[in-house]
């Protein structure tokens, strides 16, 4: 492997890494988010510890790969989600071994996955291609400059559209109507607090990788389509 051929090969390895990392934090946030918790009197999803990492590696793959990629890798995850409700689902209805005591607990568990995933699917098809136009949006308009603003201005609103989405679709009439508040605010708080955290990590990422991807960050990724 060697010249153009070892860099396009080496780059579309990244793009892999990174859509499968993209594609994980999405599902486990799915799964986890049956289970609330409570930090500093917040009650918050589980998943609140992986979704947002999904924001980090969309704008990474924006950045390298372009706007289209990026969107492509959104619908990836999307068809992932649905594939793994089919397969949770499909778990629930195989008989399970005449000694084994946990399907109660699987069901009491999993059966509240379909709806976190419907809600999730529904929030993330809006919070992520808004997040992928945003953060275009805010890239041309510096020409390319200030990756830190691109970042977290393209997150915030996404983070909101997602955050009031889940919530209500994943939550509503099962908690009480106090509880939900507190989780709308308190998820978005959080969020927000690790869209910030993750914005070197962003930089990181980007500088590591664009030297390995060997191009331009254009707009658009025409060389990728």
């Amino acid at each position: 492997m060697n010249g153009q051929s070892g860099w396009a090969e080496r780059g579309r390895m990244i793009l892999v890494v990174l859509a499968t990392l993209f594609a994980t934090c999405l599902i486990v946030a799915n799964i986890i988010a049956v289970k609330l918790v409570s930090i500093g009197g917040w009650v918050v999803p589980a998943g609140v510890i992986a979704y947002p990492l999904t924001f980090l590696f969309t704008d990474v793959i924006a950045e390298l790969y372009g706007r289209k990629i990026a969107s492509r890798v959104v619908w990836v995850g999307f068809g992932a989600s649905i594939l793994m409700v089919i397969l949770v689902f499909g778990g629930r209805l195989l008989p399970p071994a005449p000694f084994w005591e946990g399907q109660s607990a699987y069901e009491s568990i999993l059966s509240m996955v379909p709806r976190i995933t419907l809600a999730s699917m529904i929030a993330y098809l809006m919070s992520q291609h808004h997040d992928v136009f945003a953060f275009h949006f805010w890239r041309q308009k510096t020409k390319g400059r200030f990756l830190w603003l691109c970042n977290n201005a393209s997150t915030i609103v996404s983070q909101a559209l997602d955050t009031g989405v889940f919530i209500t679709i994943a939550f509503w009439g099962t908690v009480p109507t106090g509880t939900l508040t507190n989780m709308l605010l308190s998820q978005y708080i959080i969020k927000l607090a690790i869209a910030a955290c993750d914005t070197p990590f962003c930089y990181m990422l980007v500088g590591l990788l664009r030297k390995r991807v060997k191009q331009s960050p254009p707009i658009g990724a025409q060389a990728w389509v």
